[in-house]
């Protein structure tokens, strides 16, 4: 499983159009700020001044991000004059002397915040993609001023009132569903969030999310500098089982670092899972498992554990503070799941079935190694998380005489890309076109493509791929968008951006990617497809629960190991002749194969994310606990967590995934269960389907619950089955 996240914003609130405008965090899939330029916007003053950052958008496709203009010293001004027009915009709503309707209360704040949309887009690739030592400085200062800014805004009594207002008459002055569910939507968030609060409680709140704030960058920023660090090479003949061309980017690498003649690993999942995966040496493998999943946990000036304390202290006492009994309480209320039990019932009836299939698959594994061992190719071992990988490949070798070093050679990153968008186009009459050069970007590296419909040619939108791991940009892989899709105000584009953390080929050779790499690209894409389908009227009908919003992802990783994208995109980077169909079948008949590892490792960080927030008391010994809970659970010692708490930004470099880690399983269920849609109607690429998926589930953001949607969709809740049976556990 793959926790693909990434985005550095938390939705705080709908009060403006973007969702989660201004909360800086790095630890989840998906960020979206919507930055576009309405075309009846509310009237304001404009910022004053010439701070670039503030400028409207020019140039091609209703405008792009001005990537060349970024500096870092200025955005502290262009905070300023933002915050200053958007206090501006949600003041002329208070004080409008009408009576509060839909139409001159909840129509302008919708439209308000364009300039700190713009802004914040620009910010969040800053934190994301380009961080510096600066950045980070910054970060820590605005990232608590501007959570303060915008929690006192909105806990304003007379913004309150105005929406009360509309709420007490939503039936009976004439909106249609859209407009109630944005009322009904918008007035029990004020609730939930603190609206009916004492002043002297809102003032409590409001120190408590500027501290929280602190706390999300300072645990950031210790990340990322783990991060930062490499596990320097020697001896080549170390590096012994390695791909040739891996070993050239190590190489690459460590000449980058001042290190010529060595090989540099990056202390990331995408330069040390190849390692742990095909290096014979067995000590380097422990070298290098041992600096990454003790990421923030080495009692130095980068550990995390005190930052989290505090996090968790301060999550209850706000959650207590706004009326509910714990943290995953008051971060359910919104979702899918609605409950903290219901989330963890669905849990439970996957991980037996997991940890039985781990304890095979380790037997599968030990009995290799005492062979080995027993024929004189090494010494007698028994398998630590260190050796996992290394010998699940040798068990799939073993059982279906399929070896990852095969394939990788028909893994080409960009090969993958035209697959990803062909697919796409087959499905949904999607096109793109690379225009790379023709806009501004924010990294050489960086590839943009003109999105349009096949059908009409109509333009809709612009894709940004940056795919390449570089200092300054943090771990993992994510999608976000700059400017995202409404009509409110006028028609927009979408800005979409896919972010991955690959290892760039070594000069001259393409880049290659493992089949984990692939599916990652095609998940995070899922994402993109969601936002550049999307077609709603108001913002605040785009923002989907957080365990729906892996959903779409997960549906679009299925199309990768299709026959038709493997025979037709999987080309040998030397030969070009494609993937023999003999290999295909091996990787067909293999995709079952390790899935006790892949649930248990991402399963066992939902589990323990959900018993962390689901209780009164807020845990102070961060690593007791998530050893003792682990234990309760019986979590197999050859396995780690995905995310150790002390590196899980997706907990605690914002709000955002905690206490909802367990998304990814929800949204799998749907995902298993809409793929059975298609293999029951006669295929992957049957588009009756593919339709009904796109004009119910993904074009429509939030318009309707989405677990209505679901049942519209496929006539049922989804069932749980299909996801048992794609991971080959049993179903009763």
């Amino acid at each position: 499983m793959m926790p693909r996240p990434a985005s550095p914003r938390r939705k705080l609130s709908m009060l403006l159009a973007s969702t989660a405008l201004f909360a800086g965090y790095s630890g989840m899939d998906i960020q979206t700020a919507s930055a576009a330029e309405p075309s009846a916007a509310p009237a304001a003053t404009a910022p004053a001044g010439d701070n670039p950052l503030l400028a409207k958008w020019t140039g091609p496709f209703e405008g792009v991000p001005p990537w060349d203009k970024m500096d870092p010293e200025l955005f502290p001004d262009a905070f300023t004059q933002a915050m200053a027009e958007v206090k501006a915009e949600v003041q002329a709503v208070i004080d409008n002397p009408e009576a509060a309707t839909f139409d001159n209360s909840f129509v302008p704040m919708m439209l308000a915040g364009d300039t700190m949309d713009r802004l914040y887009a620009l910010w969040g690739v800053q934190t994301s993609n380009k961080s510096t030592a600066r950045v980070e400085e910054l970060d820590a200062e605005w990232s608590p001023k501007l959570s303060s800014f915008y929690t006192e805004l909105f806990l304003d009594p007379g913004l309150f009132a105005r929406y009360k207002a509309v709420y007490d008459k939503r039936h009976d002055s004439g909106l249609d569903a859209q407009q109630i569910r944005i009322v009904e939507r918008s007035y029990d968030e004020m609730v939930r969030d603190g609206a009916n609060l004492s002043a002297a409680d809102k003032a409590k709140l409001v120190a408590m999310n500027a501290e929280l704030e602190g706390l999300f960058s300072a645990f950031s920023s210790k990340l990322l500098a783990d991060e930062k660090r490499y596990t320097f090479v020697a001896d080549e003949a170390e590096l012994a089982g390695l791909e040739p061309a891996f070993v050239a980017s190590l190489a690459d690498a460590a000449a980058a670092q001042g290190k010529p003649g060595q090989w540099a690993i990056k202390n990331t999942r995408s330069s040390a899972q190849p390692v742990l995966q095909n290096a014979t040496n067995r000590t380097l493998r422990e070298k290098v498992w041992r600096a990454f999943v003790d990421r923030g946990d080495n009692g130095d000036a980068n550990d995390t554990n005190q930052a989290i304390a505090a996090i968790l202290k301060l999550r209850q006492a706000r959650a207590e503070l706004l009326g509910f009994r714990t943290h995953a309480d008051y971060r359910m209320a919104d979702t899918m799941a609605k409950t903290p039990a219901n989330a963890m019932a669905l849990m439970m009836k996957v991980w037996p079935a997991a940890v039985a299939r781990v304890h095979e698959e380790v037997a599968d594994m030990q009995a290799i190694a005492d062979a080995d061992a027993k024929a004189g190719k090494g010494q007698k071992i028994t398998i630590e998380p260190w050796d996992y990988r290394y010998y699940a490949e040798k068990v799939r070798k073993a059982k279906y005489d399929l070896d990852e070093s095969e394939v990788k050679p028909y893994l080409q990153l960009d090969k993958l890309v035209d697959a990803m968008f062909w697919s796409a186009g087959r499905l949904y009459d999607l096109g793109f076109r690379e225009n790379t050069g023709a806009v501004p970007v924010f990294d050489p590296k960086v590839r943009t493509f003109e999105v349009y419909n096949l059908k009409t040619d109509a333009n809709v939108g612009l894709l940004y791929l940056d795919n390449f791991a570089r200092d300054g940009k943090r771990s993992g892989a994510w999608m976000t968008t700059y400017r995202s899709q409404q009509t409110l105000g006028g028609t927009r584009n979408v800005l979409a951006s896919n972010n991955n953390n690959f290892t760039e080929g070594a000069k001259g050779v393409p880049t290659l990617v493992s089949l984990d790499d692939a599916s990652t690209l095609f998940h995070e894409f899922g994402h993109g497809i969601h936002y550049l389908l999307q077609q709603v009227t108001y913002p605040w009908l785009a923002n989907v629960p957080r365990d729906f919003v892996e959903y779409p992802s997960q549906v679009n990783e299925n199309w990768l190991l299709t026959p038709e994208i493997l025979s037709k995109f999987a080309t040998h980077y030397r030969t070009g002749e494609p993937m023999p169909q003999a290999l295909v079948d091996k990787i067909l008949a293999s995709q079952k194969f390790n899935q006790g590892f892949e649930t248990v490792e991402y399963l066992a960080s939902a589990i323990v994310d959900m018993k962390l927030h689901d209780r009164t008391t807020p845990v102070a010994d961060i690593d007791a606990f998530e050893r003792d809970t682990l234990a309760e659970i019986g979590m197999p010692k050859e396995i780690v967590m995905r995310h150790r708490l002390p590196q899980f930004g997706h907990l605690f470099s914002s709000d955002a995934y905690s206490a909802g880690y367990y998304s990814y399983l929800w949204s799998e269920t749907m995902d298993a269960d809409t793929w059975a849609a298609f293999t029951e109607a006669g295929g992957p690429w049957d588009r009756k389907v593919a339709d009904r998926f796109r004009t119910i589930l993904l074009m429509t953001g939030n318009e309707t619950d989405r677990a209505e949607a679901y049942r519209t969709f496929r006539g049922r809740d989804p069932d749980v089955k299909a996801l048992l049976v794609r991971r080959g556990f049993p179903t009763e």
